[in-house]
C-alpha cells in the first residue's frame, strides 16, 4: 500500500506538470485581498450557514482518506484521535503528546520507530482532517481573512494559515453561494505546483449530531472520497 500510494503521488504530480506545460491547466497568482471587518462578517456568514454550533457540539468524528487507507476516529472533547493505516494504530493525544501510543499488529511499540510513526500519524491527521473540517477552521489561531472581488461580481473569502499544521503559509479562497454556504475553494499550497487549483465542497451530509460534513471532493480529474463520514455524540 505504501508503495502504491507513493507511485500514485508521483504519477499525479507528473500529470499535473504535463497539464501545465501543455497549457491545459494554468497556474493562477494568489489574489490580493482586503483584510477588513467585511472579511470577518463573510466568514461568520459562512459559519452560520454551516450551523457552526452543531459542529462545536459534535463530540466524535469518523472518516477515512486515500480510498480508505487512512482511518480516523476523533474525540474532539478529549482531544484524542485514533489513526490507523497498514498494520499501525496510533492514539494521538492532541493536548498531551506524552500520552501518545503506537500499536503494530496489536503490540505496543516503544522503539526508536515510535516517534517517527507518531509524526506520520500527526501529519495524516493534519492533512486528512482538513479535508473534512476546513470550513470550521477559518478563525483558528494564526489565520488571516481577506475579501476578494471575484470576476462575477461576488465576494470570495481568502484564508491564509500563517502558523500551524505541516505547511504554514498555505492559502485557500472559499467560493460561497448567496447564503454563504461553501461550494468549493481554490488552493495556493506548497505541496501542489499549481496555484489556484480548485476542489469542490458540494457533496455534503448532515450527520447524526446535526453537523454538515463533506463526503467527497472533486479535485481536477480526481474524486477524493472521505469514506463513511460520521458525526455523533455518544
Amino acid at each position: 500500500m505504501k508503495k502504491f500510494l507513493k507511485v500514485t503521488g508521483i504519477i499525479i504530480g507528473l500529470g499535473l506538470l504535463l497539464l501545465i506545460l501543455f497549457g491545459w491547466i494554468k497556474s493562477e497568482s494568489l489574489p490580493e485581498g482586503s483584510k477588513s471587518q467585511e472579511a470577518d462578517l463573510l466568514a461568520n456568514k459562512m459559519l452560520t450557514a454551516l450551523n457552526i454550533e452543531a459542529y462545536k457540539n459534535t463530540r466524535f468524528l469518523e472518516w477515512t482518506f486515500r480510498n480508505g487507507a487512512n482511518q480516523f476516529v476523533w474525540d474532539k472533547e478529549l482531544g484524542i484521535c485514533v489513526v490507523k493505516w497498514d498494520t499501525y494504530e496510533v492514539r494521538l493525544n492532541l493536548n498531551n503528546t506524552s500520552q501518545n501510543k503506537v500499536i503494530e499488529n496489536g503490540v505496543a511499540i516503544n522503539t526508536n520507530d515510535k516517534q517517527k510513526l507518531i509524526k506520520k500519524a500527526l501529519s495524516y491527521f493534519n492533512n486528512d482532517s482538513f479535508w473534512l473540517v476546513a470550513p470550521y477552521k477559518i478563525f483558528d489561531k494564526g489565520t488571516e481573512r481577506s475579501i476578494v472581488d471575484l470576476e462575477d461580481g461576488s465576494k470570495g473569502l481568502l484564508i491564509t494559515y500563517t502558523t500551524g499544521g505541516d505547511t504554514p503559509g498555505d492559502s485557500y479562497l472559499w467560493l460561497l453561494n448567496k447564503n454563504g454556504f461553501p461550494n468549493s475553494y481554490k488552493m495556493w499550497v506548497s505541496v501542489i505546483p499549481i496555484g489556484g487549483l480548485k476542489a469542490s465542497w458540494d457533496d455534503w451530509i448532515i450527520t447524526e449530531s446535526g453537523a454538515f460534513l463533506p463526503k467527497t471532493h472533486e479535485f481536477g480529474p480526481l474524486t477524493m472520497d472521505m469514506g463513511s463520514v460520521k458525526g455523533y455524540n455518544e
